[in-house]
């Protein structure tokens, strides 16, 4: 008998939006079901990897680095877990994404690096089955726990940084889930995404990220 293929859902969203808590909840709502899911959300940045601790001493404000460099390290830290990835999906485990290459596009882009740029060092990355996208009114955003400890969580830059998302969201497969409710309403709009998508996986392999784009 063949496997079925796991799933690839991503979270994505602005600093503080909520999306960390609700990849969580749907990592424990699947397992409770007893679905062949990760024990945790992958999250990006992985700072648990060389380049990941890199990343990491620059986004806590100890080093200073030219913008393409720090992109091509957040590119390089989703690219040394790809083989790992493709290996779960393909034995049947979905896997539940804390961001992804949607935000190391967004970030780096709206810093003024060209768009097409940025997603030519991701182009290829296995594509997600959804992007759910947690929307946040930016003020609301602001005011929760420790808005502003990073270089990228001032208001004028998430404004940029939703302006890019806003231009990488294609139909087929971006939800938009109002993350303004409590967070048991939020959870609920996604897991009814979730259940619906993961309902759909046929014996298609995932598809590869930007590989329609023409270089303009």
């Amino acid at each position: 008998m063949i496997t079925r293929r796991g799933g690839l859902i991503v979270l994505e969203g602005l600093d503080h939006s909520g999306k960390t808590t609700q990849a969580k909840l749907l990592v424990s709502a699947l397992a409770k079901r007893g679905a062949n899911v990760v024990p945790e959300p992958w999250r990006f940045p992985d700072r648990t990897t060389q380049i990941g601790k890199m990343i990491s001493s620059y986004l806590t404000n100890d080093a200073d680095m030219d913008d393409r460099a720090l992109h091509l390290l957040f590119s390089a830290n989703r690219w040394e877990k790809v083989d790992r990835l493709r290996q779960l999906i393909d034995r049947g485990t979905t896997v539940i994404m804390d961001r992804y290459a949607y935000s190391g596009v967004s970030y780096t882009a709206a810093k003024g690096i060209d768009l097409s740029w940025c997603k030519l060092c991701d182009r290829g990355l296995p594509a997600p089955d959804a992007v759910l996208f947690v929307s946040l009114p930016l003020k609301l955003a602001a005011s929760r726990g420790t808005f502003g400890s990073e270089k990228y969580e001032t208001i004028g830059m998430q404004e940029q940084v939703l302006k890019v998302f806003e231009k990488l969201s294609t139909p087929e497969n971006w939800y938009q889930i109002d993350g303004s409710g409590d967070v048991d309403e939020v959870h609920e709009k996604c897991i009814k995404v979730v259940d619906d998508v993961l309902g759909k996986i046929s014996d298609q392999p995932l598809g590869e990220l930007w590989q329609d784009e023409s270089h303009h």
